[in-house]
């Protein structure tokens, strides 16, 4: 009997530990309106043999805007102004341009900045890992590009997050400094192409 009723918790625990990992996601979006972090990133190929290390900076604010800003290996800056995406190379001294609606849809950045989380994804709640709840959050558009993004949290704050591309590429992003509702200056999220660049429009 004492086994049937420890069971019957740990399958309770279990179920109530999965259903917070969902909340805890929605509670960010909802609550969450400004936020920065410092952030690694590690991309892995399909077949796990290739890995590629960077960081950088993140900052948003509801709705759709965001900012990468990626310092090394090399730098590069994406900027979500709400109605455009920036994308800069300054190696390259190029900048490509591309409409929000056609660029952000059901994309990692649409989950952390965006507003219509149920829209945009389904949501499947995860075991803990790594003394982290997860979030497993499926694209609903069938041309995302993603086959899915999983979130992570530590005590109700943003931690990670891990996206399989259409290719199986894997990218995995651990946020630390993580500060939410920033005071952010509303320019952080404008961006104005440096003299000479080429720009391209898709």
């Amino acid at each position: 009997m004492k086994r049937v009723l420890l069971a019957g918790a740990l399958l309770f625990a279990g179920a109530a530990a999965h259903a917070d990992a969902i909340d805890t996601l929605k509670a960010f979006v909802s609550d969450v309106k400004t936020g920065r972090a410092s952030f690694t990133q590690v991309v892995t190929s399909p077949d796990g043999a290739k890995k590629k290390s960077s960081n950088g900076s993140f900052e948003f604010a509801r709705p759709n805007r965001f900012r990468f800003a990626y310092a090394k290996p090399y730098e590069q800056l994406i900027v979500g102004d709400g109605q455009k995406i920036w994308l800069h190379d300054p190696d390259l001294n190029q900048v490509t341009v591309r409409p929000m609606g056609e660029a952000l849809g059901s994309t990692p950045a649409a989950l952390l900045a965006g507003s219509n989380l149920d829209k945009d994804f389904t949501l499947k709640a995860l075991p803990d890992e790594g003394g982290l709840q997860w979030v497993l959050a499926t694209p609903r558009q069938k041309d995302s590009g993603f086959q899915s993004v999983k979130v992570a949290f530590r005590a109700k704050q943003l931690a990670a997050v891990e996206i399989v591309d259409s290719f199986g590429q894997r990218s995995r992003l651990d946020f630390t400094q993580v500060e939410a509702n920033a005071s952010l200056p509303a320019d952080r999220f404008r961006f104005t192409p440096p003299p000479g660049a080429d720009v391209l429009s898709q």
